[in-house]
Protein backbone atom coordinates (compact mmCIF):
# COMPACT_ATOMS: atom_id res chain seq x y z
CA UNK A 1 0.00 0.00 0.00
CA UNK A 2 0.91 3.58 -0.98
CA UNK A 3 0.26 6.73 1.54
CA UNK A 4 0.60 10.10 1.87
CA UNK A 5 -0.62 12.61 5.12
CA UNK A 6 -1.58 16.20 4.69
CA UNK A 7 -2.78 18.89 6.73
CA UNK A 8 -4.78 21.61 5.71
CA UNK A 9 -6.49 24.76 7.88
CA UNK A 10 -10.04 24.83 7.29
CA UNK A 11 -10.65 28.48 5.45
CA UNK A 12 -13.82 30.63 6.92
CA UNK A 13 -14.83 30.59 2.79
CA UNK A 14 -15.52 26.88 3.23
CA UNK A 15 -18.00 26.95 6.80
CA UNK A 16 -21.62 27.63 6.79
CA UNK A 17 -23.26 30.43 8.85
CA UNK A 18 -22.70 28.33 12.14
CA UNK A 19 -19.00 27.71 10.99
CA UNK A 20 -19.18 24.20 10.09
CA UNK A 21 -17.25 22.93 6.76
CA UNK A 22 -19.72 22.51 3.62
CA UNK A 23 -19.67 18.94 2.92
CA UNK A 24 -18.61 19.35 -0.74
CA UNK A 25 -15.46 20.73 0.65
CA UNK A 26 -14.29 16.85 1.54
CA UNK A 27 -14.06 16.35 -2.00
CA UNK A 28 -11.68 19.16 -2.61
CA UNK A 29 -9.66 17.13 0.61
CA UNK A 30 -9.76 14.28 -1.06
CA UNK A 31 -8.22 16.29 -4.22
CA UNK A 32 -5.62 17.51 -2.49
CA UNK A 33 -4.71 14.33 -0.55
CA UNK A 34 -4.83 13.01 -4.18
CA UNK A 35 -2.48 15.54 -5.40
CA UNK A 36 -0.22 15.03 -2.91
CA UNK A 37 -0.04 11.10 -2.99
CA UNK A 38 0.90 11.56 -6.34
CA UNK A 39 3.95 14.20 -6.26
CA UNK A 40 5.13 11.97 -3.11
CA UNK A 41 5.03 8.76 -5.98
CA UNK A 42 7.03 11.08 -8.07
CA UNK A 43 4.65 11.18 -10.71
CA UNK A 44 2.45 14.01 -10.22
CA UNK A 45 -0.34 15.06 -12.38
CA UNK A 46 1.99 17.36 -14.32
CA UNK A 47 3.86 14.33 -15.72
CA UNK A 48 0.76 12.16 -16.66
CA UNK A 49 -0.14 15.48 -18.27
CA UNK A 50 3.26 15.45 -20.66
CA UNK A 51 2.19 12.43 -21.91
CA UNK A 52 -1.37 13.40 -22.70
CA UNK A 53 -3.35 11.67 -20.20
CA UNK A 54 -5.92 12.67 -17.58
CA UNK A 55 -7.56 11.10 -14.46
CA UNK A 56 -11.10 12.57 -14.47
CA UNK A 57 -13.39 11.53 -11.73
CA UNK A 58 -15.47 8.64 -12.21
CA UNK A 59 -17.16 7.93 -9.21
CA UNK A 60 -16.79 9.40 -5.87
CA UNK A 61 -17.95 8.31 -2.32
CA UNK A 62 -17.88 10.27 0.93
CA UNK A 63 -19.04 8.59 4.37
CA UNK A 64 -19.52 11.85 6.57
CA UNK A 65 -18.80 10.67 10.56
CA UNK A 66 -18.32 14.62 12.61
CA UNK A 67 -17.45 17.59 11.02
CA UNK A 68 -14.36 20.09 10.79
CA UNK A 69 -14.83 24.10 11.78
CA UNK A 70 -13.62 27.07 10.98
CA UNK A 71 -9.92 27.25 11.73
CA UNK A 72 -9.84 22.73 12.37
CA UNK A 73 -6.21 21.84 10.74
CA UNK A 74 -7.60 18.63 9.06
CA UNK A 75 -5.58 16.02 8.23
CA UNK A 76 -5.59 13.71 5.03
CA UNK A 77 -4.63 9.91 4.72
CA UNK A 78 -5.01 9.01 0.69
CA UNK A 79 -4.60 5.28 0.13
CA UNK A 80 -3.95 3.26 -3.00
CA UNK A 81 -4.18 -0.32 -1.84
CA UNK A 82 -4.30 -2.06 -5.29
CA UNK A 83 -2.21 -1.06 -9.02
CA UNK A 84 -3.91 1.09 -11.34
CA UNK A 85 -5.33 -0.97 -14.93
CA UNK A 86 -7.06 1.49 -17.20
CA UNK A 87 -8.64 2.72 -13.52
CA UNK A 88 -7.26 3.95 -10.58
CA UNK A 89 -9.24 3.93 -7.08
CA UNK A 90 -7.54 6.08 -4.06
CA UNK A 91 -9.32 5.93 -0.19
CA UNK A 92 -9.08 9.00 1.79
CA UNK A 93 -9.65 9.04 5.91
CA UNK A 94 -9.68 12.60 6.92
CA UNK A 95 -9.19 13.86 10.61
CA UNK A 96 -9.43 16.44 12.69
CA UNK A 97 -6.81 15.83 15.94
CA UNK A 98 -7.07 11.86 16.15
CA UNK A 99 -10.88 12.00 15.24
CA UNK A 100 -12.04 10.58 11.83
CA UNK A 101 -14.33 12.81 10.52
CA UNK A 102 -15.12 11.27 6.98
CA UNK A 103 -13.66 8.52 4.78
CA UNK A 104 -14.62 7.54 1.13
CA UNK A 105 -12.53 6.67 -2.16
CA UNK A 106 -12.32 8.23 -5.78
CA UNK A 107 -11.78 6.37 -9.11
CA UNK A 108 -10.42 7.84 -11.96
CA UNK A 109 -10.08 6.84 -16.04
CA UNK A 110 -6.79 7.07 -17.49
CA UNK A 111 -7.31 9.05 -20.16
CA UNK A 112 -5.59 9.67 -23.55
CA UNK A 113 -6.58 13.69 -23.36
CA UNK A 114 -6.52 13.71 -27.31
CA UNK A 115 -9.15 11.12 -28.06
CA UNK A 116 -11.02 11.29 -24.71
CA UNK A 117 -10.84 7.47 -24.73
CA UNK A 118 -9.54 4.93 -21.37
CA UNK A 119 -6.17 4.25 -21.91
CA UNK A 120 -3.62 2.18 -19.44
CA UNK A 121 -1.31 3.66 -17.11
CA UNK A 122 2.04 4.48 -18.58
CA UNK A 123 4.37 1.97 -18.17
CA UNK A 124 7.06 4.69 -15.66
CA UNK A 125 4.50 5.15 -13.83
CA UNK A 126 3.59 1.51 -12.93
CA UNK A 127 7.11 0.57 -12.28
CA UNK A 128 7.21 3.56 -9.98
CA UNK A 129 4.37 1.91 -8.08
CA UNK A 130 6.04 -1.13 -8.40
CA UNK A 131 8.94 -0.44 -6.42
CA UNK A 132 7.07 2.23 -4.01
CA UNK A 133 4.74 -1.20 -3.17
CA UNK A 134 7.93 -2.83 -2.25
Amino acid sequence: MIESTIQLRVLYAHTDKMGVVNNARYLEYFEAGRNDLLRKTGYPYTELEKENIALPVIEANCKYLSGAKYDDVVTIKSFLKEMPTVKIKIDYEVYVKDKLIASGFTIHSFVNLDKMKPVRPPEKFLNILKKLKN
